[in-house]
């Protein structure tokens, strides 16, 4: 009896495998040639393994309670692939929901039919994509650099949106380019580079899955000629951290082909300071510098905007545990800051953060709220955040976490905040989450009017998921998303935070 179930449950799984194998052309053609990315709740499915597919169908259960079945999605990619649509952003989970629950209320269209209908703007299109390609420039290829350029090459698709052009450096070494390229190709924590990579020194070039990006030598912003390149009205990322107010970040500007700026630090003065999925909307046409903020405030701000919106914040303390940086000395050594110039790698160095108080100007009504600290300790990447609240209305534990589950889920942060209530993770679990922060559900406490709340965070790569949501703002490169249906599984995703306690926790 055994032995008879376990081959069952095998050539169960081989047909899954099978099904999920038979995805993959379909996928990359419609990427490829239609410019349509496809994903499965927020999960894309653009250059995945076999068993990265079957890993998505499985987390849909995290949205309807069950898993989403290769054989409802496969058939539905197979229509897409014989519509020739134009480019679109289209989540196969969600329109499979769509289209069951609208069969369920007595639609009898066929699943083309439907298909049709909500895809009527962009049938028939080949691929046609009304964006406009717009121009970026890395102006320094450290961590956060090199991040953003995997992050970009990886969206490239047709080469509409956000075109990596250039990377802007100081020349290190006599082999300075192989060097560049080498630490694009190979990461200690994050892998190697998902693709192939080239070097042309006789053109000072690095092309990296089919896009070449041109290696600038510079040590001065403002001097530098993009045009020469073919480089227009770009967008220029600027990830040295050596200027942060308008002044400094203004010389970008100075230099021919630039549009706009964009720094991956904190911004000082009356820089807009943006975490994108709370404050991207305040993004204006005529904005020519702004701030990504820090990668400890992206974590942080969308989870107490989740909370203030239902419970509202009396005040708070933040303390961060925080991985150690190229800010720190690797040996004691002398250091401009405090207890920084003391050995990153043997120590835990108490230290102070900006994060708190920089949580107000992406969320005005918690300004003076919350204070904070900062310990970094001896790992390379991942941090967490503990938030010590009082809260103005009473909660439970459960209540809160229900809640802020079904936030990461069904709300328009669901980009920003993830959940997860797995007794066994750890820091390293969280190596290359797309999210802005994670709640460790099992950590929460909640006492009434005080609640404490643990919020993992890859202050490397979520973070630099963060910076190309801004870019894609500040580009307007956004295609068309499709369902544009609705259903009570699948919200919309403007619904506010404080709605969604009653409308998922009745």
């Amino acid at each position: 009896m055994t032995i008879h179930a376990n081959a069952t449950h095998l050539a169960m799984w081989l047909e899954r495998e099978a099904l999920a194998e038979a995805m993959i052309p379909l996928i990359g053609r419609l990427y490829r040639t239609n410019n349509v990315v496809t994903s499965i709740h927020g999960r894309s499915l653009i250059n995945k393994s076999t068993m990265n597919i079957l890993k998505a169908h499985r987390f849909a259960r995290r949205i309807t309670t069950e898993e989403l079945r290769l054989e409802d999605t496969a058939p539905l990619l197979a229509i897409l692939a014989d519509l020739d649509l134009g480019a679109a952003a289209i989540d196969i989970g969600r329109l499979r929901n769509a289209y069951d629950h609208a069969a369920a209320a007595g639609d009898t269209r066929t699943l083309e039919e439907f298909l049709r209908a909500e895809l009527a703007d962009i049938v028939g299109k080949g691929g046609h994509d009304e964006r406009t390609s717009t121009d970026v420039v890395l102006y320094g290829f450290g961590r956060i650099g090199r991040l953003v350029a995997r992050l970009l090459i990886e969206k490239a698709g047709g080469g509409h949106g956000l075109r990596l052009r250039a990377v802007v450096v100081r020349r290190g070494a006599d082999n300075d380019l192989v060097k560049r390229a080498s630490l694009l190709r190979r990461d200690s924590v994050h892998g190697s580079f998902d693709g192939t990579i080239q070097v042309d020194e006789a053109t000072n070039t690095i092309t990296a899955n089919g896009i070449r990006i041109q290696v600038i030598y510079s040590e001065n912003p403002a001097t530098i000629d993009y045009t020469a390149y073919g480089i227009r009205d770009a967008l220029v990322v600027d990830n040295t951290g050596r200027w942060r107010d308008e002044a400094g970040l203004s010389q970008h500007l100075m230099s021919t082909g630039v549009g706009k700026v964009l720094l991956t630090a904190p911004g000082k003065g009356a820089l807009k300071n943006i975490v994108h999925g709370i404050n991207h909307d305040t993004i204006e046409d005529s904005d020519r510098i702004i701030t990504a903020a820090s990668c400890t405030t992206n974590a942080i701000t969308p989870v107490l905007k989740a909370i203030h919106d239902r419970y509202g914040v009396a005040h708070g303390h933040v303390e961060t545990v925080h991985s150690f940086t190229n800010d720190q000395n690797l040996i004691d050594n002398f250091h401009r800051g405090d207890r920084r110039g003391r050995s990153a790698a043997l120590n835990m160095v108490l230290t102070e953060t900006g994060a708190a108080t920089a949580v107000a100007k992406a969320l005005p009504e918690l300004a003076g709220k919350l204070t904070g600290s900062s310990i970094r300790v001896p790992t390379p990447d991942v941090s967490i955040a503990i938030l010590n609240l009082t809260l103005d209305q009473a909660t439970t534990k459960d209540e809160i976490n229900t809640y802020l589950r079904e936030v990461s889920l069904h709300s328009g942060m669901r980009k920003q905040i993830d959940y997860i209530d797995s007794p066994e993770v750890v820091s390293t679990d969280f190596v290359g989450s797309r999210r802005a922060g994670i709640v460790d559900g099992l950590a929460t406490i909640a006492d009434g009017h005080h609640a404490v709340l643990y919020i993992w965070y890859d202050n490397e790569f979520g973070y630099s998921c963060q910076v190309v949501r801004v870019l894609e703002e500040m580009a307007a490169v956004h295609p068309p998303t499709y369902p544009t249906t609705h259903t009570d599984t699948d919200t919309d995703t403007d619904i506010t935070a404080g709605a969604l306690l009653a409308t998922h926790t009745a």
